[in-house]
């Protein structure tokens, strides 16, 4: 861990703490002040939500903004967080209520404040099922969907984002924006260097083979890509992964198992933990070594979820 993560672990400084989770201390906790969502929400409330999806160039000074109310702090503990393998992922969470604290209105501060803190520490890709910068969806109680992402009353597996597209994906954000008679459905986190059986894997003479990655029409992207699962190595010669078990399309019976067996030995890994998410709260998790999922819902009839999801690329 970096001296500036050891020295904000347990030390408040200028507007927000840190403490480790507490399941997993590779997960650090940011909590935003009381105060400093206030200055934040009075800071941006010229800028509407439909503004910084025009302007790109706003979601930066919305990001300036946060850092500035933190002295530049915040943004230096973030960048640092996420280049550190050992710890890069982060949940925010914040004291207090914004100006607006009900309905559509406080949905709009919080996609602000994780504009922010996406460009803080990169820049979000565009997000093709959505067609912006950001996605909204909804999990209901009922869905048709042709991928597990929506789909309630299953557990979706433990992977990577970006697998079937051609931009890089170092992070990926997921924010809670609503829910209502939801019991269960919590994120689901392992860290590749906690996988049990990583050495299996990353060994394998097909772990850096060209596979063929494809994606549901919901999706919105309708190329085929190829890429290894382990398709690059860290500064430190350690394995970033690229791997989703729903949209690997083998084509042929080495590779059908090989994704097989390594899709059953990540679900039946026991160093995965789970993190519950409130209503505003963000996790950002460096996507190449973090693998994340969602444990599935208590069936309600009217069980609804409404997450958003950027992800991007490290721009420093």
């Amino acid at each position: 861990m970096t001296a500036l993560l050891r020295e904000v672990e347990t030390t408040q400084s200028n507007g927000f703490s840190v403490v480790p989770y507490a399941a997993n201390k590779r997960l650090q906790v940011v909590t935003l002040t009381a105060e400093t969502v206030t200055a934040f929400d009075q800071a941006i409330s010229e800028w509407p939500v439909q503004a910084l999806e025009y302007k790109p160039f706003l979601r930066f000074a919305v990001a300036d903004k946060l850092d500035a109310l933190t002295g530049h702090a915040l943004g230096k503990f973030l960048n640092a967080t996420m280049q550190d393998r050992d710890t890069a992922a982060f949940l925010l969470q914040y004291e207090g209520q914004p100006e607006a604290a009900e309905g559509e209105l406080r949905t709009e501060f919080d996609i602000k404040l994780s504009t922010a803190i996406s460009h803080l520490i990169g820049m979000p890709n565009h997000d093709a099922m959505y067609g912006k910068y950001y996605a909204r969806f909804t999990v209901l109680n009922d869905d048709n969907s042709d991928s597990y992402l929506r789909q309630a009353h299953r557990r979706m597996e433990l992977h990577n984002d970006g697998t079937y597209v051609n931009e890089r994906t170092d992070f990926v954000l997921m924010q809670k924006l609503g829910e209502a008679h939801m019991e269960g459905g919590d994120s689901l986190l392992l860290h590749v260097d906690d996988w049990a059986e990583l050495d299996k894997f990353y060994h394998h003479p097909l772990a850096k083979q060209d596979i063929v990655w494809g994606a549901p029409k919901s999706k919105n992207v309708e190329n085929k890509i190829k890429h290894p699962i382990f398709f690059e190595e860290d500064k430190n010669r350690k394995p970033n992964m690229l791997f989703i078990d729903q949209f690997a399309e083998p084509q042929n019976m080495a590779e059908g198992l090989y994704l097989y067996e390594m899709g059953a030995s990540l679900e039946a890994d026991e160093n995965f933990f789970r993190v519950r998410l409130p209503v505003g709260t963000m996790l950002v998790a460096q996507n190449h070594c973090w693998l994340h999922g969602r444990d599935k819902f208590v069936a309600h009839p009217q069980l609804s979820r409404e997450l958003l999801r950027q992800r991007g690329h490290f721009t420093k």
